[in-house]
């Protein structure tokens, strides 16, 4: 009797067991019940069980619901008050006794109002169903019983005019014309009318607009003969304008050959049972805190729109989160947070009310308006300003002022080019982007930019499979002396050698190693790769050996097994400590202070060396800089540019000329030897020995290439 979903909320026996007894003992104290207390109960403990079962089974259906209130008609408990009690009990004590453990479960209650509305439908229908047999059974005997002998029609009258004169429901009979013939008291109590005054009516007169066309079409099948009989849910005007609902059922009496006659119409009042259905059903359809259409409300509207949609027809959509919402929970506890919750709900509807468009609370503090409009991304975006306007004004709750914003995504397309389940996507992911973008603002959909996100993330998660299947490689980029040229170090530069999309560059993976935390994976094995590499060219080449120097991410940097992890790769690998070199960029190191600042002097003193990757572009501290146990930096590349000597702007050019002989006059003074990167052109060369800056590094001296490359250079 669990649900596949259920966390421990077994329908519970004894409870189910209290429950039948309460209710046994209701139903005897509302009326006459021909069973004894005992026999009730009995009667009522497999009833109760199997609404248990109804609530809890994997695929919910209200049919057991119908079936219990049925059931009660059988059993002859046909007093009003036991279908009022059995309804109002269900919602307010069934869960709390039956089921105590999910009491607070909304899918549950959102259930339980299903199962009130059923079993009221199945209470009432017995009810009808055996009243309406017991009724047509009476007057068509009455009627047979005339065609034959003249007292058998005496009797059959009396029969008749019995029931019909005393029938709590409404009788009446009509010509194939339409006109009345007849109607007894209740039918004319029931429209407000006099007997007499409905003799002279005919049934078309009584007809509601909304569906008179249905019902005269019905009728004409009627006094044609093409049916015997049909059953509908339909309206009335009473005299007096007002409308009653009821349950109609009309029959057609024929003559003995076969030609149709008059009909028979038996008509009970329904209005209050199709009232509770529609409270219900609202109640299904609405969020009960703000009482706007919920998201089963939405959906189903949604999938109206596509149904509907014309091979021109566009659908908008602003997707609505409240930014810090758990903040307001978590500091002013959630009873604040759900009045504010109710005043942000009003304030969205007001904003578009008169425009057609709907506003739906999706759960929690997300809100949807599906814009109900022609005029495309304009009209879309106007909406989604209005959202911001209303919920940025301060909310007074209490005796507290909130300041509340929100991010809005928002998706406005042709209908044919999408789906449902497609376009909440998209507004889901443009909703990320609003918030991304600061909070406050709202963001309209980008195919292209969705794309590739996709693509960004399919690359995230293929990153550790890719790292343990050996696809990323080393490439290794010269740097030379600016003095005679010489390859003095190399830098080791990781590549993905995808299986699908072939070689992709850091830029493209990095970061996302960077966001996921493979940094510090992926780091360890470029630094022992790289380790070996360099170990493999000194075997070769031991007195022209350049310096492997490999970067160092900041995560890298603060973990702390950073030391350990240097240290075994040069102890597996036999390199020199002398010839490895870790960079880091000019932030990292600078933002280091404590264990990270101890971490570089014990890198040091494992006989590495250490340059600042990017010098020039941070924040640096000189004196702080002065107590850092680094060798080398290496100039931005953009300083670099700006040297090429190209004449594209000569002002700019001197400027950048001056940064950098600024650069490396304070690395010089400091003892620590400059490294150039992105020198492309001989003048930039000239310039850097000029300025006499150390080594270069760029494509003048040599792209990226594999390590059989570096082995080639060497050796020639």
């Amino acid at each position: 009797m669990r649900a596949p979903d259920s966390d421990g909320g077994d329908v519970s026996r004894p409870g189910a067991a209290a429950y039948a007894a309460e209710w046994a003992r209701a139903v005897r104290r509302i009326g006459f019940v021909p069973l004894s207390a005992a026999e009730t109960e009995r009667l009522l403990v497999p009833l109760t069980e199997r609404l248990g079962e109804a609530l809890l089974a994997p695929t919910f259906s209200a049919g057991p619901a119908e079936e219990v209130g049925r059931a009660l008609v059988q059993a002859h408990l046909t007093e009003p008050g036991v279908l009022d009690w059995s309804v109002q009990a269900l919602g307010d004590r069934f869960l709390p006794w039956v089921l105590p453990s999910r009491t607070e479960s909304p899918e549950l209650r959102e259930r339980v109002a299903l199962l009130q509305g059923a079993f009221a439908a199945g209470f009432a229908r017995a009810l009808r169903d055996r009243v309406f047999s017991q009724q047509e059974r009476i007057a068509r005997s009455a009627w047979q019983a005339r065609d034959t002998v003249e007292q058998a029609l005496r009797d059959s009258e009396a029969r008749f005019r019995a029931v019909f004169t005393g029938a709590a429901i409404g009788i009446g009979i009509a010509g194939v014309d339409g006109q009345i013939i007849e109607v007894n008291q209740a039918f004319a109590d029931m429209l407000g009318y006099t007997v007499a005054e409905m003799r002279r009516m005919n049934v078309s007169a009584l007809f509601h607009p909304d569906d008179a066309a249905g019902m005269w079409e019905l009728y004409k099948e009627l006094i044609e003969g093409k049916r015997d009989s049909a059953r509908v849910e339909k309206r009335y005007y009473r005299k007096d304008g007002s409308v009653v609902w009821t349950d109609l059922a009309v029959s057609l009496i024929r003559h003995d050959d076969g030609r149709p006659r008059f009909t028979v119409a038996m008509v009970e009042d329904i209005t209050q049972r199709y009232e509770l259905q529609q409270r219900l059903r609202f109640q299904a359809l609405h969020d009960p805190l703000t009482g706007l259409p919920n998201r089963t409300l939405f959906f189903d509207e949604l999938g109206a729109v596509f149904d509907a949609a014309g091979p021109d027809q566009r659908v908008g959509l602003c997707f609505i989160d409240l930014d810090g919402f758990k903040a307001v929970n978590d500091s002013l506890g959630h009873d604040l947070g759900d009045r504010l919750l109710k005043v942000i709900a009003r304030r969205l509807s007001d904003c578009v009310a008169g425009r057609g468009h709907l506003v739906a609370r999706m759960g929690g503090d997300e809100f949807v308006i599906l814009v109900d409009s022609d005029g495309g991304i304009d009209d879309a975006v106007e909406v989604a300003e209005l959202a911001l306007a209303a919920v940025s004004a301060p909310v007074h709750v209490g005796d507290q002022q909130l300041a509340v914003s929100a991010s809005i995504g928002i998706v406005e397309c042709p209908a044919a080019e999408t789906s449902v389940g497609d376009l909440m996507k998209a507004a889901d992911t443009t909703l990320y982007w609003a918030k991304a973008e600061g909070r406050g603002r709202w963001a309209v959909y980008d195919p292209e930019r969705s794309a590739a996100d996709i693509a960004r993330s399919a690359l995230a998660a293929n990153l550790p499979a890719a790292l343990d299947r050996g696809e990323f490689v080393l490439h290794y980029q010269p740097i030379v002396s600016l003095l005679d040229g010489t390859m003095v170090a190399v830098e080791a530069l990781v590549r993905w050698q995808h299986p699908e999309l072939g070689l992709i560059g850091p830029d493209r993976f990095i970061g996302l190693a960077e966001e996921t935390g493979l940094i510090v994976r992926l780091g360890a094995w470029v630094l022992r790769q790289a380790c070996r590499d360099a170990e493999s060219w000194r075997r070769a080449y031991p007195d022209t050996t350049p310096v492997v120097s490999v970067n160092l991410a900041a995560r890298q940097a603060d973990d702390p097994a950073i030391v350990e992890t240097v240290a075994e790769a040069l102890q597996h690998t036999g390199l020199p400590a002398e010839l490895l070199q870790l960079e880091l960029t000019e932030s990292a190191v600078m933002g280091s202070a404590g264990e990270p600042l101890r971490t570089l002097h014990q890198l040091a003193g494992l006989g590495l060396r250490l340059a600042i990757d990017d010098f020039g572009t941070g924040y640096s501290n000189l004196a702080y800089l002065r107590r850092l146990p680094i060798h080398c930096v290496k100039l931005a590349g953009p300083f670099v540019e700006g040297i090429r000597g190209d004449g594209a702007d000569a002002v700019a050019d001197h400027r950048d000329e001056r940064i950098v002989d600024a650069l490396v006059r304070l690395a010089h003074a400091l003892e620590l030897s400059v490294t150039a990167e992105a020198v492309e052109t001989e003048v930039q060369a000239e310039r850097l020995r000029a300025l006499r800056c150390d080594t270069g590094q760029g494509r003048l001296f040599g792209a990226p290439m594999p390590a059989d490359g570096i082995r080639a250079r060497l050796g020639g």
